[in-house]
């Protein structure tokens, strides 16, 4: 069946069938235009695991979304589809889960990989499979991106999309990524790990193309990271959630607070959100939820405007979702990817903005 007759015979009206893609809609990876990647992955994670099941999740309760967006033009025919869960990435990371335990487990009794030979090869072994996975997706997500499909990647925790950012590194040069999280990101292979959830953006920086770090709801850090970001020059702009609540309580609208934030973002945006950059009752099921936070429309409204500044979303991606008690999480996490999708489309011209 060719895309044209898919597009004639999908009722967008009507509720998911059993076994219908992502959304409930009827697109493949094949005839999809945005290809969404799951990646089951959770090895680095410093609180609670969980988070490799949030494809998985995320997929089952995104049969629930209407189809409609606003803003957009029959946005449902530009063809969302995600592709399977790859079975073998999901093993390793239970394999090396383990192994990431033992190293946690290892670190907290005291010992170091200076005194101690077993913990020094097991952190050895985890970040030479971390490595592969990162290789792995900027090899794939490379090969989508040059068939002319626009790419998300849906994680695990947020350690997955280094590779997807070299990848657009290496096609489209300069760009900056926006960043909602409850956390900066930005320690030095935090518990040793070296692609650690809590060091991806510390390894964005390391990516040349990456010309600026613009993060918004920053509400959990180190000194070390306040430092790295005061001290960037410019390259690290961190909007500290309790310094935009505080400009909100003497009369600084959000709309207002977007513009700040988006005046320093350059001409192409990479979007990384970790779901705990919401208020935790958005996400409860997170790995590491913290107090605050931004509420979902508020999240939307920013990078809606992203676009209607008329710069283009090259990449998205959506991590930390863990699967919860009555679908909430996941629920939450597939309109936010709904929406995220859509943005990005209208930034490329893919969607006709109404």
């Amino acid at each position: 069946m060719s895309r044209e007759d898919i597009i004639a015979t999908f009722d967008p009206n009507g509720y998911a069938l059993r076994g219908s893609g992502i959304f409930g809609l009827p697109f493949t990876p094949r005839d999809a235009q945005l290809v969404i990647v799951p990646v089951p992955w959770d090895v680095t994670v410093s609180y609670s695991s969980g988070t490799s099941d949030g494809p998985e999740a995320i997929l089952e309760a995104s049969g629930q979304v209407d189809l409609f967006f606003a803003g957009a033009k029959d946005a449902w025919k530009l063809g969302i589809a995600m592709e399977e869960v790859p079975e073998e990435w999901k093993d390793l990371n239970r394999h090396y889960r383990k192994k990431a335990e033992q190293v946690i487990d290892m670190l907290a009794d005291g010992l170091t990989p200076e005194n101690d030979s077993e913990l020094a090869d097991l952190l050895e072994e985890v970040n030479a499979q971390c490595n592969d996975l990162r290789e792995w997706l900027r090899h794939h997500t490379g090969e989508l991106l040059d068939s002319g499909r626009m790419v998300a990647l849906l994680g695990g925790d947020h350690s997955t999309p280094l590779g997807f950012m070299q990848a657009l590194a290496e096609r489209e040069g300069e760009f900056g990524i926006l960043q909602i999280d409850a956390h900066a990101d930005l320690r030095d292979a935090y518990e040793g790990f070296t692609y650690s959830h809590a060091s991806i953006m510390f390894n964005a920086l390391k990516v040349k193309e990456v010309s600026r770090l613009v993060q918004v709801g920053i509400r959990d850090y180190c000194e070390a990271e306040a430092q790295l970001s005061a001290s960037s020059n410019g390259r690290i702009c961190t909007f500290y959630d309790q310094d935009l609540k505080s400009a909100a309580y003497v009369g600084e609208n959000w709309d207002a607070q977007c513009e700040r934030i988006i005046a320093h973002l350059p001409q192409k945006v990479f979007i990384s959100f970790d779901i705990d950059g919401l208020d935790p009752k958005m996400c409860p099921g997170t790995g590491t939820p913290v107090p605050g936070g931004l509420e979902f429309a508020q999240a939307v409204h920013l990078m809606l405007k992203v676009v209607t500044s008329g710069r283009r979303i090259i990449g998205i991606d959506l991590n930390e979702v863990a699967p919860s008690e009555g679908e909430w999480d996941a629920n939450v996490g597939a309109r936010l990817l709904y929406a995220m999708c859509n943005l990005m489309a209208l930034s490329q011209g893919r969607l006709q903005a109404i």
